[in-house]
């Protein structure tokens, strides 16, 4: 993924994230709220060697004590160390229980021992450290002094008192708050990434690259009103919405389009937008001065009398089983050049009547009066209807709903067009949202007094 990518994914995710963060910080908060302080106190003795004059006699001392130095730390937490810690300071334990809370270490190379002691009490935590000192020190002396000399060649000295602490060492409420809310951080944003990562739903053009080589022809903005208003040419001609769709016809037109040129206009599924991409873009190509045809195709659910508000009772169905003729149910739609066919009765057998001779010779017989027919057909994957109009057609036009038409979804759909032979001519990317982490750049700018409309959560039908 590239770095646009993971900000999007921090746009996208920061709910998710932040709320991650306030789990696991309000977690720990909870945990160390509910422990009970504890408090470190810390002496440290200090080995040397007893005897000696000379230099040697020095070394070898050093190295005896270095060698020794492991069975002191060893011996702190010992009942030879502790007993008399518990006498003298009358604790209610055992050395057992008490080893538990005294740790003794000594950096490598130096010989001192700090004994650490960790208590409720801080008072409490640095009386037991010195006195374990004290302890060891006698022990030392005791288990060391040789029977020859009544001496031991060994000397502990206390070089510094355990005092209270002033805070307690644990829980560390800061260290335990900061550590949760950065472990709350990662978490978010790699269940942000992860989410992302398999997340196969098309939501930009470079998806679309992703899955097919043919072109992306349209980019369509979302507009929350676009249930109410479907077609954005007639309702608001200035909005970004009717920009994106004259871009549409202009790319459509640099596909060769001398004349008598049909195309399919599908999706993969349903509620991808197919049916108010087929009425707008007829009514652009309209407003450039060509000669179009609309016919709604869907036969199953027809939408387009109902989008442009026409008389839909009689139609397709009815030139097709010859109750009517095409000069009685072809309707003429605004003061250009746009003729509308609706679909009629929903028949029984819809894909029989569209792989009917009879509506191969329609097609050919307005493609020699009109200079482009757009077909208004079911989506692909439900039917095998668009897909047979698409192999009698110039060239079928894939409509793909950003943020919810998966990858999966689209690749099987232009396969369907692949394994009959239909040209597709190209792919139209609609809905994409123009605000939040998946925003697709629009503003027009050109002074119409019009914008962006606000995106909400519904998607146009269709």
């Amino acid at each position: 993924m590239e770095l646009t990518d993971y900000i999007r994914i921090l746009r996208k995710s920061w709910l998710l994230i932040l709320a991650t963060v306030l789990v696991l910080v309000a977690i720990a908060a909870a945990w160390s709220l509910t422990r009970t302080p504890q408090y470190e106190a810390a002496s440290k003795v200090f080995v040397s060697a007893q005897g000696g004059t000379s230099i040697g006699d020095l070394q070898q001392g050093s190295t005896f004590t270095q060698s020794r130095l492991a069975a002191y730390v060893e011996l702190v937490e010992t009942p030879t160390v502790l007993d008399p810690v518990i006498e003298i300071l009358d604790l209610d334990t055992t050395a057992a229980e008490l080893a538990e809370h005294v740790t003794a270490s000594a950096p490598p190379d130096t010989p001192i021992i700090t004994i650490t002691v960790t208590d409720p009490d801080p008072q409490t935590a640095a009386d037991i450290s010195n006195a374990i000192a004290a302890s060891l020190t006698a022990s030392v002396v005791e288990l060391e002094t040789l029977p020859t000399t009544g001496t031991s060649p060994v000397k502990l000295t206390a070089v510094a008192d355990a005092l209270p602490a002033d805070a307690p060492a644990t829980p560390n409420v800061p260290l335990t708050l900061a550590l949760a809310a950065v472990l709350g951080l990662a978490l978010g944003i790699g269940v942000g990434v992860l989410r992302t990562v398999l997340d196969n739903r098309v939501r930009m053009p470079r998806h679309v690259a992703e899955v097919t080589d043919h072109p992306l022809i349209g980019s369509i903005p979302f507009d929350a009103d676009a249930k109410r208003r479907p077609i954005i040419l007639q309702a608001s001609p200035h909005d970004p919405r009717s920009e994106a769709f004259r871009a549409l016809r202009t790319n459509l037109q640099f596909l060769d389009m001398d004349g008598g040129h049909s195309f399919v206009v599908t999706s993969s599924v349903s509620s991808e937008g197919k049916t108010t991409t087929a009425v707008n873009l007829a009514i652009a190509l309209s407003d450039a001065g060509k000669r179009v045809v609309l016919i709604d195709a869907d036969l199953r659910k027809p939408k387009v009398a109902e989008y442009m508000q026409i008389e839909g009772a009689a139609g397709l169905t009815d030139v097709l089983i010859g109750r009517a003729q095409l000069e009685d149910v072809l309707l003429p739609w605004g003061r250009l050049g746009l003729r509308v066919l609706p679909a009629g009765p929903v028949p029984p057998n819809p894909s029989e009547l569209l792989g009917s001779p009879q509506m191969q010779q329609l097609i050919t017989r307005l493609a020699a009066e009109t200079d482009i027919i757009l077909l208004d057909a079911p989506p692909l994957l439900p039917v095998t209807d668009a897909a047979v109009i698409a192999a009698r057609a110039t060239g079928a036009i894939v409509v793909v709903a950003a943020g919810s038409t998966t990858k999966h979804q689209l690749k099987n759909a232009i396969g369907i067009l692949d394994g009959v032979d239909a040209r597709v001519s190209g792919v139209v990317l609609t809905m994409l949202p123009t605000r939040g982490a998946d925003a697709y750049g629009y503003g027009y700018g050109y002074g119409y007094g019009e914008t962006g409309r606000t995106e909400g959560d519904s998607r146009s039908v269709a």
